[in-house]
C-alpha cells in the first residue's frame, strides 16, 4: 500500500468506525504519545535502560503503525497529500545529503 491509499484507507476507517476526525491539536496530542511510547520501547530494549517485565510483549511495530496512523490523520485533516510531500521530501534529501553522508567520517 502506497501513502496515498494509506491516507484513503485511514479515512475511509475514520467515517466507518471512528464517527469523525479529533481536531488537529487532540491529534498532536496523541501524535506526541504515540511517539512516547515507541521511545520507552527503543530506551529499554535498544538503550541502556533495563527493560521492565511490563514492556517485554510490547510490540514495536504496532507502535510504530500507530505514529504513522495518526499521521496520516493529520495529513489527511489538513489536507496534505503525503505521498506528493515524501517523494518531494526524498528528492531534496537525496540531493543534498548524498555526498555530505558518504563524506562523514563518523559514518565511516
Amino acid at each position: 500500500m502506497n501513502i496515498q491509499n494509506a491516507q484513503l484507507a485511514v479515512d475511509e476507517w475514520i467515517k466507518n468506525h471512528g464517527v469523525r476526525y479529533f481536531n488537529e491539536l487532540t491529534n498532536m496530542a496523541q501524535l506526541t504519545e504515540e511517539v512516547g511510547e515507541v521511545a520507552r520501547i527503543i530506551a529499554r530494549r535498544y538503550g541502556e535502560q533495563s527493560e521492565k517485565e511490563s514492556d517485554k510483549n510490547k510490540d514495536l511495530g504496532e507502535e510504530l503503525a500507530d505514529v504513522v496512523f495518526v499521521v496520516l490523520c493529520l495529513a489527511n485533516q489538513t489536507g496534505v497529500n503525503l505521498q506528493q510531500a515524501f517523494e518531494k521530501k526524498l528528492d531534496l534529501k537525496t540531493k543534498r545529503d548524498h555526498d555530505r553522508h558518504h563524506n562523514n567520517q563518523k559514518l565511516k
